[in-house]
């Protein structure tokens, strides 16, 4: 296997993973949180709240789903389109990471809506200093700030 395809095999194993885990975690949240009080995992500090939102990543902009929708799909894409022109492992992940989140949060968004892609995605983590998140939206913010750090770090061995 060539270094691009053995990159490229890394960015679609991790989106696998990472869209199996959010599917899972979703799944299991709909059926034990919803509609019941949250759960304290570490008092004061994190609950398990089940709770849908309309927006991105953290509940912003839920005015516009369409937005959101249409953005991954670019975003989607993109790393799609790129995936066979990999450098290094770092990026592999981190895309992955980011594509596999992106699907994730799509699927909500076409499984629980009434128009095509305006559905409501499932959040469910809740550490009280931010909005209520889950999986798929972490996975695309650690693989945003993996590809910084990859970035950074390239341009300081430049």
């Amino acid at each position: 296997m060539t270094g691009a395809r053995r990159l490229a095999a890394w960015l679609y194993a991790t989106a696998g993973m990472t869209y199996l885990a959010d599917r899972l975690t979703k799944l299991w949240a709909e059926r034990s949180l919803a509609g019941r009080p949250p759960v304290t995992v570490i008092p004061g500090v994190l609950q398990l709240n089940y709770t849908t939102n309309s927006g991105g990543a953290f509940g912003l902009g839920q005015s516009a789903p369409w937005v959101f929708a249409a953005a991954t799909i670019v975003v989607a894409a993109a790393i799609v389109a790129s995936s066979f022109r990999l450098r290094n492992a770092l990026a592999a992940v981190s895309l992955g990471l980011i594509l596999g989140g992106a699907f994730g949060n799509l699927t909500d968004r076409a499984v629980r809506g009434d128009g095509l892609l305006s559905g409501r995605v499932v959040d469910f983590i809740d550490f009280h200093v931010w909005p209520v998140f889950n999986p798929a939206d972490s996975a695309i913010v650690i693989g945003a700030l993996l590809l910084a750090v990859g970035g950074i770090r390239r341009e300081r061995e430049a």
